[in-house]
Protein backbone atom coordinates (compact mmCIF):
# COMPACT_ATOMS: atom_id res chain seq x y z
CA UNK A 1 0.00 0.00 0.00
CA UNK A 2 1.29 3.47 -0.88
CA UNK A 3 0.79 6.48 1.38
CA UNK A 4 1.10 10.09 0.24
CA UNK A 5 1.39 13.30 2.26
CA UNK A 6 1.14 16.81 0.86
CA UNK A 7 3.00 19.76 2.38
CA UNK A 8 3.25 23.53 2.03
CA UNK A 9 3.84 26.79 3.90
CA UNK A 10 2.06 30.14 3.89
CA UNK A 11 1.94 33.58 5.49
CA UNK A 12 -0.30 36.61 4.86
CA UNK A 13 -2.36 34.76 2.25
CA UNK A 14 -5.33 37.09 2.61
CA UNK A 15 -3.29 40.29 2.51
CA UNK A 16 -1.49 39.31 -0.69
CA UNK A 17 -4.33 37.35 -2.28
CA UNK A 18 -2.64 33.94 -2.47
CA UNK A 19 -4.72 31.06 -3.88
CA UNK A 20 -3.55 28.84 -1.02
CA UNK A 21 -6.96 27.23 -0.51
CA UNK A 22 -7.08 26.27 -4.18
CA UNK A 23 -3.46 25.05 -3.97
CA UNK A 24 -4.28 22.69 -1.11
CA UNK A 25 -7.54 21.50 -2.64
CA UNK A 26 -5.77 20.75 -5.92
CA UNK A 27 -3.59 18.05 -4.33
CA UNK A 28 -5.76 16.88 -1.43
CA UNK A 29 -7.66 14.19 -3.42
CA UNK A 30 -4.44 12.21 -3.96
CA UNK A 31 -3.07 12.75 -0.44
CA UNK A 32 -3.70 10.71 2.70
CA UNK A 33 -2.61 13.71 4.80
CA UNK A 34 -1.46 17.29 4.33
CA UNK A 35 0.94 19.30 6.49
CA UNK A 36 0.99 23.09 6.24
CA UNK A 37 3.27 25.46 8.13
CA UNK A 38 1.29 28.64 8.75
CA UNK A 39 3.50 31.59 9.65
CA UNK A 40 2.33 34.20 12.14
CA UNK A 41 0.47 36.62 9.89
CA UNK A 42 -0.91 40.14 9.77
CA UNK A 43 -4.27 38.89 8.54
CA UNK A 44 -6.65 35.92 8.91
CA UNK A 45 -4.47 33.34 7.16
CA UNK A 46 -4.72 30.85 10.01
CA UNK A 47 -8.52 31.11 10.00
CA UNK A 48 -8.55 30.73 6.22
CA UNK A 49 -6.65 27.43 6.40
CA UNK A 50 -8.84 26.17 9.25
CA UNK A 51 -11.94 26.99 7.19
CA UNK A 52 -11.08 24.20 4.72
CA UNK A 53 -12.20 21.79 7.47
CA UNK A 54 -10.65 18.64 6.10
CA UNK A 55 -9.41 16.02 8.60
CA UNK A 56 -6.43 15.28 6.37
CA UNK A 57 -4.96 18.73 7.10
CA UNK A 58 -2.56 19.29 9.99
CA UNK A 59 -1.51 22.87 10.76
CA UNK A 60 1.87 23.78 12.23
CA UNK A 61 2.01 27.36 13.50
CA UNK A 62 5.43 28.94 12.90
CA UNK A 63 7.27 32.24 13.20
CA UNK A 64 9.35 33.35 10.23
CA UNK A 65 12.95 34.37 10.87
CA UNK A 66 12.89 37.84 9.31
CA UNK A 67 16.69 38.08 9.58
CA UNK A 68 17.09 35.55 6.74
CA UNK A 69 17.08 38.18 4.01
CA UNK A 70 19.54 36.63 1.58
CA UNK A 71 18.23 34.72 -1.42
CA UNK A 72 14.79 34.05 0.04
CA UNK A 73 16.26 31.54 2.48
CA UNK A 74 13.38 31.85 4.95
CA UNK A 75 11.06 30.27 2.36
CA UNK A 76 13.20 27.13 2.28
CA UNK A 77 13.34 27.03 6.09
CA UNK A 78 9.54 27.13 6.29
CA UNK A 79 9.26 24.45 3.61
CA UNK A 80 11.58 22.19 5.59
CA UNK A 81 9.51 22.67 8.76
CA UNK A 82 6.50 21.18 6.99
CA UNK A 83 8.50 18.42 5.29
CA UNK A 84 10.23 17.33 8.50
CA UNK A 85 6.84 17.02 10.21
CA UNK A 86 5.75 14.28 7.79
CA UNK A 87 5.76 10.87 9.47
CA UNK A 88 7.94 7.96 8.38
CA UNK A 89 4.87 5.94 7.33
CA UNK A 90 4.45 7.98 4.14
CA UNK A 91 6.16 6.94 0.90
CA UNK A 92 5.78 10.09 -1.20
CA UNK A 93 5.40 13.78 -0.44
CA UNK A 94 3.65 16.28 -2.72
CA UNK A 95 4.88 19.86 -2.41
CA UNK A 96 2.70 22.76 -3.50
CA UNK A 97 3.39 26.44 -2.96
CA UNK A 98 0.75 29.01 -2.08
CA UNK A 99 0.52 30.37 -5.62
CA UNK A 100 0.60 27.02 -7.45
CA UNK A 101 -2.23 24.72 -8.45
CA UNK A 102 -2.04 21.14 -9.69
CA UNK A 103 -4.31 20.09 -12.54
CA UNK A 104 -7.04 17.66 -11.48
CA UNK A 105 -6.77 15.99 -14.88
CA UNK A 106 -3.22 14.88 -13.95
CA UNK A 107 -4.09 13.11 -10.68
CA UNK A 108 -4.26 9.60 -12.14
CA UNK A 109 -1.02 10.11 -14.07
CA UNK A 110 0.80 11.31 -10.94
CA UNK A 111 -0.42 8.36 -8.88
CA UNK A 112 0.62 5.95 -11.63
CA UNK A 113 4.12 7.46 -11.67
CA UNK A 114 4.40 7.24 -7.89
CA UNK A 115 3.38 3.56 -7.98
CA UNK A 116 5.91 2.83 -10.71
CA UNK A 117 8.86 4.50 -8.97
CA UNK A 118 7.96 3.81 -5.33
CA UNK A 119 10.57 1.06 -4.96
CA UNK A 120 13.06 2.39 -7.50
CA UNK A 121 16.11 3.67 -5.56
CA UNK A 122 17.33 5.58 -8.63
CA UNK A 123 14.40 8.01 -8.48
CA UNK A 124 14.21 10.73 -5.79
CA UNK A 125 11.28 12.68 -7.17
CA UNK A 126 8.99 13.60 -10.05
CA UNK A 127 9.50 16.58 -12.37
CA UNK A 128 6.55 18.68 -13.57
CA UNK A 129 6.07 21.08 -16.47
CA UNK A 130 5.25 24.67 -15.50
CA UNK A 131 2.84 27.26 -16.85
CA UNK A 132 3.55 30.78 -15.55
CA UNK A 133 0.49 33.02 -15.78
CA UNK A 134 1.07 36.74 -15.95
CA UNK A 135 -1.18 39.78 -15.57
CA UNK A 136 -4.39 37.81 -15.91
CA UNK A 137 -5.58 34.22 -16.22
CA UNK A 138 -5.46 34.56 -20.02
CA UNK A 139 -1.73 35.06 -20.60
CA UNK A 140 1.43 33.01 -20.10
CA UNK A 141 4.96 34.33 -19.64
CA UNK A 142 6.86 32.85 -22.58
CA UNK A 143 10.49 33.98 -22.47
CA UNK A 144 13.34 31.62 -21.58
CA UNK A 145 13.99 33.30 -18.21
CA UNK A 146 10.94 31.60 -16.70
CA UNK A 147 11.75 28.12 -15.42
CA UNK A 148 10.07 25.40 -17.46
CA UNK A 149 10.19 22.49 -15.00
CA UNK A 150 10.51 21.83 -11.27
CA UNK A 151 10.24 19.02 -8.74
CA UNK A 152 6.94 18.85 -6.87
CA UNK A 153 6.84 15.22 -5.72
CA UNK A 154 9.67 13.76 -3.61
CA UNK A 155 10.24 10.56 -1.73
CA UNK A 156 9.96 10.75 2.04
CA UNK A 157 13.72 10.84 2.50
CA UNK A 158 14.75 13.27 5.20
CA UNK A 159 18.14 13.71 3.55
CA UNK A 160 16.24 15.80 1.00
CA UNK A 161 15.88 19.49 1.80
CA UNK A 162 14.46 22.66 0.28
CA UNK A 163 17.03 24.50 -1.82
CA UNK A 164 17.80 28.24 -1.79
CA UNK A 165 14.47 30.11 -2.03
CA UNK A 166 12.35 26.94 -1.97
CA UNK A 167 11.95 26.68 -5.73
CA UNK A 168 13.33 23.14 -5.71
CA UNK A 169 15.14 20.49 -3.66
CA UNK A 170 18.54 18.91 -3.11
CA UNK A 171 19.87 16.06 -0.95
CA UNK A 172 22.85 15.04 1.17
CA UNK A 173 25.80 17.30 0.42
CA UNK A 174 24.18 19.63 -2.13
CA UNK A 175 23.46 16.90 -4.67
CA UNK A 176 20.80 17.40 -7.31
CA UNK A 177 17.86 15.01 -7.10
CA UNK A 178 17.47 12.23 -9.67
CA UNK A 179 14.00 12.60 -11.14
CA UNK A 180 11.54 11.08 -13.55
CA UNK A 181 9.97 13.69 -15.82
CA UNK A 182 6.20 13.28 -16.05
CA UNK A 183 3.77 14.94 -18.50
CA UNK A 184 1.88 16.76 -15.74
CA UNK A 185 1.59 20.52 -15.33
CA UNK A 186 1.65 22.97 -12.45
CA UNK A 187 -0.19 26.25 -12.95
CA UNK A 188 1.80 29.06 -11.32
CA UNK A 189 -0.38 32.09 -10.50
CA UNK A 190 2.16 34.15 -8.57
CA UNK A 191 2.02 36.98 -11.11
CA UNK A 192 -1.77 37.07 -11.37
CA UNK A 193 -3.20 39.36 -8.70
CA UNK A 194 -5.09 42.64 -8.54
CA UNK A 195 -2.47 45.37 -9.21
CA UNK A 196 -2.75 46.68 -5.63
CA UNK A 197 -2.09 43.25 -4.11
CA UNK A 198 0.76 42.61 -6.53
CA UNK A 199 2.46 45.88 -5.59
CA UNK A 200 2.06 45.16 -1.88
CA UNK A 201 3.55 41.71 -2.36
CA UNK A 202 6.52 43.11 -4.28
CA UNK A 203 7.31 45.65 -1.57
CA UNK A 204 7.23 43.00 1.15
CA UNK A 205 8.68 39.94 -0.56
CA UNK A 206 11.68 41.66 -2.11
CA UNK A 207 12.83 42.15 1.49
CA UNK A 208 13.31 38.37 1.67
CA UNK A 209 16.01 38.67 -1.01
CA UNK A 210 17.47 42.16 -0.54
CA UNK A 211 18.22 44.83 2.06
CA UNK A 212 16.09 47.94 2.57
CA UNK A 213 18.32 50.14 0.39
CA UNK A 214 17.97 47.78 -2.58
CA UNK A 215 14.20 47.58 -2.16
CA UNK A 216 13.87 51.36 -1.95
CA UNK A 217 15.95 51.79 -5.11
CA UNK A 218 14.47 49.02 -7.27
CA UNK A 219 10.82 48.63 -6.23
CA UNK A 220 8.51 51.30 -7.60
CA UNK A 221 6.91 53.64 -5.09
CA UNK A 222 3.40 53.08 -6.40
CA UNK A 223 0.07 51.77 -5.17
CA UNK A 224 -0.41 49.55 -8.21
CA UNK A 225 1.91 47.16 -10.03
CA UNK A 226 2.56 47.95 -13.70
CA UNK A 227 2.08 44.70 -15.63
CA UNK A 228 2.93 46.26 -18.99
CA UNK A 229 6.70 45.85 -18.64
CA UNK A 230 6.71 42.12 -19.43
CA UNK A 231 8.78 41.08 -22.46
CA UNK A 232 7.10 38.04 -24.05
CA UNK A 233 3.59 36.69 -23.49
CA UNK A 234 1.36 34.23 -25.26
CA UNK A 235 -2.35 33.54 -25.03
CA UNK A 236 -3.46 30.65 -22.80
CA UNK A 237 -5.67 28.41 -24.91
CA UNK A 238 -6.33 25.55 -22.46
CA UNK A 239 -8.53 25.25 -19.36
CA UNK A 240 -7.74 26.00 -15.73
CA UNK A 241 -8.01 23.47 -12.89
CA UNK A 242 -11.55 23.06 -11.56
CA UNK A 243 -10.62 24.45 -8.13
CA UNK A 244 -9.74 27.80 -9.76
CA UNK A 245 -13.17 28.32 -11.32
CA UNK A 246 -14.66 30.53 -8.58
CA UNK A 247 -11.48 32.58 -8.06
CA UNK A 248 -11.22 33.34 -11.77
CA UNK A 249 -14.91 34.27 -11.87
CA UNK A 250 -14.33 36.75 -9.01
CA UNK A 251 -11.37 38.48 -10.69
CA UNK A 252 -12.16 42.20 -10.93
CA UNK A 253 -9.32 43.76 -12.92
CA UNK A 254 -8.44 43.77 -16.60
CA UNK A 255 -5.12 43.09 -18.27
CA UNK A 256 -4.92 43.02 -22.05
CA UNK A 257 -1.81 42.63 -24.19
CA UNK A 258 -1.34 43.08 -27.91
CA UNK A 259 0.96 40.14 -28.64
CA UNK A 260 2.31 41.97 -31.68
CA UNK A 261 4.27 44.08 -29.20
CA UNK A 262 6.20 41.24 -27.61
CA UNK A 263 9.76 42.38 -26.96
CA UNK A 264 12.22 39.79 -28.24
CA UNK A 265 15.83 40.69 -27.49
CA UNK A 266 18.60 39.40 -29.75
CA UNK A 267 19.57 36.97 -27.02
CA UNK A 268 16.00 35.69 -26.70
CA UNK A 269 15.69 35.31 -30.46
CA UNK A 270 18.93 33.31 -30.56
CA UNK A 271 17.77 31.01 -27.75
CA UNK A 272 14.42 30.44 -29.46
CA UNK A 273 16.16 29.57 -32.73
CA UNK A 274 18.60 27.13 -31.09
CA UNK A 275 15.78 25.43 -29.17
CA UNK A 276 13.49 25.16 -32.19
CA UNK A 277 16.10 23.80 -34.61
CA UNK A 278 18.62 22.02 -32.40
CA UNK A 279 16.60 21.14 -29.30
CA UNK A 280 18.91 23.11 -27.01
CA UNK A 281 17.34 24.03 -23.66
CA UNK A 282 18.84 26.95 -21.74
CA UNK A 283 16.42 26.86 -18.80
CA UNK A 284 17.54 26.49 -15.17
CA UNK A 285 17.86 22.84 -14.11
CA UNK A 286 18.11 22.08 -10.43
CA UNK A 287 17.74 18.31 -11.00
CA UNK A 288 18.98 15.33 -13.05
CA UNK A 289 16.43 13.70 -15.33
CA UNK A 290 16.97 9.94 -15.17
CA UNK A 291 14.05 8.96 -17.36
CA UNK A 292 10.72 10.16 -18.71
CA UNK A 293 7.48 8.60 -17.57
CA UNK A 294 4.95 7.82 -20.26
CA UNK A 295 1.28 7.10 -19.70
Amino acid sequence: MMKVCGFSFIKNAVLYDYPIVEAILSVLPICDAFIIAVGKSDDETLGLIKSIQDPKIKIIETIWDESLREGGRVLAVETDKAFQAIGANFDWCIYIQGDEVMRDSDHTLILDAMHRYKNNPKIDGLLFDYLHFYGSYDYLAASSKWYKHEIRVIKNNKKIYSYRDAQGFRKDNNQKLNVAKIPAKIHHYGWVKPPQNMMAKQKTFQKLWHDDNWVEKHVANSDEFDYSGIDVLKKFEDTHPVVMKDRIKRSNWKFERDLNYNILTKKEKAKSFLKAYFGLDFSYKNYKVVESFKK
